[in-house]
C-alpha cells in the first residue's frame, strides 16, 4: 500500500507556512496507518479555518491554540471526515474558541447502499477507527462554498476512503485528507470505504487543474494530476491482480491479500485484507465476481464469465 519514502519529517508541534496564509501543524501521532502523524491546517491571516484538528492531544490543542496570533481568531473547524486520527480534537477545540465545527455529517454518512448493507449484516469498521461520537455543529454539502476572512473554500464530497470524506478546494491547491495523498495509497476499508465510490472521486479530482495537493499525511503533493492516475493505475493493477489470483479457483479476501501483498508486514494484512474485499465488492458490482456465500469478509469468491483476459 505504500510508495517509496519521501523526507517528510516535520517536527510535531510546530506551526510551518506552506504559502502565504496557509501554516500546517504536524500531530504527534505517528504510526503504520498515519505516516508521520495527522497534519492540521490554518488557512487565514485573521479570521482562521482549522482543518482537520486531528486525535485527542493535549500538546496538539496546545498547539493550534498557540498558533493563533494577536490579531487572529479561529472562526471555522472543518473536518474532512470521522476516523479518530483527524475529527475527535474538533470539539475540545470548539469549546476552548467558540468556532463551529463544520463537516459532511456524523460517521456513516455517505454511505454506499452496498456498504449500509454490508454494516446491517455485521461487518465492523476496520482498524482505522471511526470517531463515533462526531457531530458536526454545521453540515455541508457538495459544491458547498464555505466563506472566511479572505478565504473560500469549496466543498466536493469524495467519498471512497469514507463515505463523510470531503476535499476542499482553495483557489488552484485542493485539501485531498486522505483520498489523495504522497507517501502512500488511500485505504479503502469496507463498510465505511467503498472502491467504487473512491474511483469515481479520483475521476471527479482529475477534472480541475489542481496546482497542488495539501493532504492529510506526508508532504504536499506537487504533481497532482500524475499522482492521481498513479492512484488509478495502481487500483487497476490490483483489480488484475485479484482477477488472475482467481484462476486457480474460489478464494477468501484473506487468501487473496497473502498471495497478492507478499511483501507487507503481517500487522498490515488486516488492512490490506479490508482493501482486497472492497475490490471483490466493485467486481461484483461489475458481475466480474460472485460469492458463495453471503457477502462478508469470510467469503469464497470465484470469477463470472464476464471476467475475461
Amino acid at each position: 500500500m505504500t510508495t517509496p519514502p519521501d523526507d517528510f519529517d516535520p517536527p510535531a508541534g510546530q506551526a510551518i507556512t506552506l504559502e502565504s496564509g496557509l501554516r500546517r501543524i504536524l500531530a504527534p501521532n505517528p504510526s503504520p496507518m498515519t505516516y508521520r502523524g495527522t497534519n492540521t491546517y490554518l488557512l487565514g491571516n485573521r479570521g482562521l479555518a482549522v482543518i482537520d484538528p486531528g486525535p485527542t492531544d493535549d500538546s496538539h490543542l496546545g498547539a493550534i491554540l498557540a498558533a493563533v496570533a494577536p490579531g487572529q481568531e479561529i472562526t471555522h473547524i472543518i473536518v474532512t471526515h470521522s476516523h479518530l486520527d483527524h475529527s475527535p480534537l474538533a470539539r475540545r477545540l470548539s469549546l476552548a474558541t467558540g468556532a463551529p465545527v463544520l463537516g459532511f455529517g456524523k460517521s456513516g454518512t455517505g454511505r454506499s447502499a452496498i456498504m449500509t448493507e454490508l454494516s446491517r449484516s455485521g461487518l465492523a469498521a476496520g482498524q482505522e477507527g471511526l470517531d463515533l461520537d462526531f457531530v458536526p455543529d454545521r453540515t455541508v454539502v457538495d459544491g458547498e462554498m464555505i466563506h472566511g476572512d479572505g478565504w473560500d473554500l469549496h466543498v466536493l464530497h469524495t467519498p471512497g476512503h469514507l463515505g463523510n470524506h470531503i476535499a476542499l478546494g482553495w483557489r488552484d491547491a485542493c485539501f485531498t485528507a486522505d483520498h489523495v495523498m504522497g507517501w502512500a495509497s488511500s485505504l479503502v476499508s469496507p463498510p465505511d470505504g467503498d472502491l467504487t465510490d473512491f474511483m469515481a472521486s479520483c475521476a471527479r479530482l482529475s477534472e480541475q487543474p489542481w496546482r497542488v495537493f495539501h493532504p492529510g499525511h506526508g508532504a504536499p503533493v506537487r504533481n497532482p494530476q500524475q499522482r492521481l492516475s498513479w492512484l488509478i493505475a495502481h487500483r487497476r493493477a490490483r483489480e488484475s491482480a485479484i482477477l488472475d489470483a482467481l484462476r486457480t479457483g474460489p478464494a477468501t479476501a484473506f487468501d487473496l491479500a497473502r498471495r497478492i501483498y507478499t511483501e507487507t508486514p503481517a500487522s498490515m494484512l488486516p488492512a490490506a485484507e479490508r482493501n482486497v474485499l472492497a475490490h471483490l465488492v466493485d467486481l461484483m458490482g461489475k458481475s466480474m465476481v460472485q460469492a458463495s456465500s453471503p457477502l462478508s469478509t469470510g467469503s469464497r469468491f470465484s470469477r463470472t464469465d464476464r471476467a475475461t483476459g
